[in-house]
């Protein structure tokens, strides 16, 4: 139905008799000449009829927007003046001479050039939504992605394989989505969160490389950059290490973005230990791009008459820590206050700050109302230990460590993003040398499906997963001291996202039984939950590891994208829900009758008497 796309006419097709379809885009009538902008995948060419072509010019007065059309025509230069730079085609317009309306369109919800249209609207509509140039180049980008993915992999000796969409439950963390059996009554199908153990399986069964670009599910409460179903690129390897790992994967993030975005990532990728990112960012996927730091100054505070400082710093659990803002004194009263309830998302009860007038005059260049609760040698000695200037301000975090470093790590990147104090285009990171277990509770971790964390019925919980292997010199420390264990987990952080986790995992039998153990997970759990795992294990398992990487969230990045649902075809709301298909949606008593699966009704909240 077409010799060439709309969007790739040029100055070389002029005078060509071309066949074009698409949709309207828009339909102008400029005083007996009718103007309509042909829209299709590779983008979109002026098409002009005149009323020399009487039949052609009375249905060209017909067509509304997104009406579907065939045009033929010749290519031919437009006048003088009247190129559009900001159009591929900007040079040319096509003369049509005939015009075949090959579908009408009723008024769309919303014109494709409107950017105040709600994402409920555009969700809703999302066939619509996609025709936008944006969207498109999005899609066709994550096409693009992948498929540069798969050559990388395919050329390096990886096996493309799939693994079970219906598989068993077990204890990863978040909720799974189950799917009841007919067959077998009164028993459930789990959708994965991740191939975690089958990929393991394989490299058990010899595979030696694996991937797999692969749908994951979790039934969690939903943000910016997390679905109840996404995407990530499913990595593991045999006799490899995981210095090889980091190494290869590290090329082929730097070869997708060199061919797809022109963009030259370092060579090598920094690493920095989770130990270190958390005291000098407060995150253990820190943005690069942010010069700001966190500098420790418990020691400062230990005997200050200030409780708010001094409990904390006295405190084993607790921190309080400084951060720089250069120029901070500029900042108004109501911006301070903003910033203090910004920190108050993340738990923190307030934030104290000291401005830095005139460093020279020591106190008396200084303002605060906290000032008056720190000796002399404290304050000088902070002054020098953050390297404040005069203008500069002075921002404090005292709390548990775990709510400063979530509140100030939140505040350095805020600060950077409203003050113009980012630095650079890309920054990537290798977080290595995580703990491998962490106290009871659930810190937030878990981005990815490699990271879905282990049982909370002990004491511990794992960081990253229950397979994840500790480090061979602290196995000792299993039995002595798990706290202090380090995992040989390594984490992609991406300008502030972590794109991709991964670890070497367990492969004896002995150590998987003890992580289970220290994780609250009993031996007869473990069997009912892992026992073909764990079976698998006694039969010659080699050392293996890997990785995944959250594609959608790749994508995110690299498209500049504010969401991961900017990125997928047809995502869910903030709600789990979908707005084009309505779903999830109740389905029939005879279907339910069917899967032996009885609703019970939900319980009525009583009201309380007046």
């Amino acid at each position: 139905m077409r010799t060439q796309y709309c969007g790739e006419l040029n100055a070389s097709h002029l005078d060509a008799e071309v066949t074009l379809v698409g949709w309207a885009h828009r339909r102008r009538d400029h005083g007996g000449v009718i103007f309509i902008d042909l829209r299709d995948r590779e983008g979109r060419v002026q098409v002009v009829f005149d009323p020399d072509t009487e039949e052609t010019f009375a249905t060209a007065e017909r067509v509304r927007s997104e009406y579907v059309l065939q045009v033929k025509g010749r290519v031919r230069r437009r006048p003088e003046g009247t190129e559009n730079p900001d159009m591929a085609t900007g040079e040319v317009e096509v003369l049509g001479k005939e015009l075949t309306i090959i579908n009408a369109s009723e008024t769309p919800p919303f014109h494709l050039d409107d950017d105040s249209v709600s994402e409920e609207h555009r969700l809703r509509y999302r066939y619509i939504d996609l025709r936008r140039p944006e969207m498109l180049q999005r899609i066709r980008l994550r096409s693009e992605v992948t498929r540069e993915l798969r050559y990388f992999l395919d050329s390096n000796g990886f096996l493309d394989i799939e693994t079970p969409i219906l598989t068993r439950a077990t204890p990863e963390g978040a909720r799974d989505y189950l799917v009841p059996s007919r067959t077998h009554p009164g028993e459930f199908f789990a959708l994965p969160q991740s191939p975690q153990l089958f990929k393991q399986l394989l490299m058990m069964s010899g595979m030696d490389r694996y991937y797999q670009i692969v749908r994951c599910f979790r039934d969690e409460d939903l943000r910016a950059d997390r679905q109840p179903e996404f995407t990530q690129l499913d990595i593991e390897t045999a006799f490899m290490d995981e210095d090889q790992i980091m190494t290869l994967m590290e090329e082929m993030i730097r070869g997708l973005f060199d061919k797809l975005l022109g963009v030259k990532l370092d060579n090598p990728f920094p690493r920095m230990t989770y130990q270190e990112a958390m005291l000098r960012f407060g995150s253990d996927r820190p943005d690069l791009r942010v010069a700001l730091e966190l500098v420790d100054v418990d020691d400062l505070m230990k005997a200050v008459e200030f409780k708010v400082f001094s409990g904390p710093a006295n405190d084993p659990e607790g921190r309080v820590a400084a951060l720089r803002l250069p120029k901070g004194c500029e900042l108004t009263r109501k911006e301070i206050d903003d910033y203090t309830k910004f920190v108050g998302i993340y738990g923190a009860r307030g934030l104290a700050y000291i401005k830095v007038n005139e460093r020279a005059k020591g106190r008396e260049g200084l303002q605060s109302p906290i000032l008056k609760f720190l000796p002399d040698e404290a304050v000088d000695t902070l002054m020098q230990r953050t390297g404040a200037e005069d203008g500069d301000l002075v921002f404090f975090g005292a709390d548990k460590a775990h709510i400063v470093n979530e509140a100030l790590g939140a505040l350095r990147v805020k600060l950077a993003e409203d003050r113009g104090l980012m630095e650079g285009d890309w920054k990537p990171l290798w977080v290595v040398d995580f703990p491998m277990f962490e106290k009871g509770g659930d810190s937030g971790r878990g981005e990815t499906a490699e990271q879905s964390r282990g049982s909370p019925g002990g004491s511990w919980t794992s960081l990253h997963h229950p397979f994840t292997a500790p480090k061979e010199e602290h196995l000792d420390l299993l039995e002595t001291d798990p706290g202090a264990c380090h995992s040989r987990a390594y984490d992609m952080v991406l300008n502030g996202t972590e794109v991709g986790g991964g670890s070497m995992r367990i492969f004896r039998t002995e150590v998987q039984r003890h992580v289970f153990e220290l994780l609250g997970i009993s031996d007869q759990e473990a069997e009912d939950k892992f026992g073909f795992l764990l079976t698998a294990l006694k039969y010659g398992c080699p050392p293996h590891g890997g990785l995944a990487f959250g594609l959608d969230r790749l994508l995110m990045l690299m498209s500049g994208a504010s969401s991961i649902r900017e990125v997928m075809a047809f995502p869910k709301t903030q709600t789990a829900s979908c707005p084009l298909t309505n779903a999830p949606s109740e389905v029939s008593d005879a279907q339910l009758r069917e899967l032996n699966v009885r609703l019970r009704k939900p319980v009525e909240k009583e009201t309380p008497a007046s």
